[in-house]
């Protein structure tokens, strides 16, 4: 009996090979692991989505004054119509450098926060750690394509906030530039995309 076994599983065995060619053909599309691009889209989107739901949640004070944080990347001179002409390497790179600043930003913004008791604290925390794991899954594609890593600007934040309405205020500036950097930032690894299967 247990030759018998042997035999009749390896014949289910041949059969199910028998079969391959045939079940590989009849889907459709084949499943593709996502790329390392579309990993940083994924999560450049899901950062978006938390930095939206931090600012419908914490209904943040709109009428801001402006620029209280002088040293954040510049989002006015992205256009839609670069989008396409995007260099692979220096793009990365200066996503990277970006996002750094950002990173030090909301560090500062999480900090001011805590000291205030402010509720939006736990979701901030989210978007640091998100932003971080973002940060590095940026810097492995980076080390594979060979773009090089850019010294990020010093960032020039405010004093700290003695009061709770100007942390209100500069968390809404940052939350809705961050947003702005996001949206273009997604749009960005999506058309850089051809441009890594390319080097790879």
């Amino acid at each position: 009996p247990p030759v018998l076994l042997d035999s009749s599983s390896s014949l289910l065995f041949s059969l199910l090979l028998a079969q391959l060619p045939v079940l590989t053909s009849a889907s459709p599309v084949p499943q593709r692991r996502p790329s390392d691009l579309d990993k940083l889209s994924n999560q450049t989107k899901n950062l978006m989505k938390l930095t939206q739901e931090l600012l419908r949640e914490h209904a943040f004070d709109s009428d801001v004054e402006p620029h209280r944080f002088r040293s954040l990347p510049e989002m006015s001179n992205r256009s839609a119509n670069d989008l396409n002409n995007l260099e692979l390497k220096p793009t990365l790179s200066q996503l990277h450098a970006d996002l750094k600043l950002y990173e030090h930003h909301f560090e500062w913004l999480n900090k001011v926060s805590k000291k205030h008791h402010h509720p939006a604290v736990p979701k901030l925390v989210e978007v640091i750690r998100e932003m971080k794991s973002l940060i590095n899954l940026l810097h492995r594609q980076m080390l594979k394509v060979e773009a090089p890593r850019l010294t990020p600007a010093t960032p020039s934040l405010p004093p700290h906030l003695p009061y709770q309405f100007d942390v209100l205020q500069s968390s809404h500036e940052l939350l809705q530039h961050f947003k702005l950097f996001c949206d273009w930032a997604y749009r960005a690894f999506i058309s850089l995309k051809p441009k890594v299967t390319a080097v790879q």
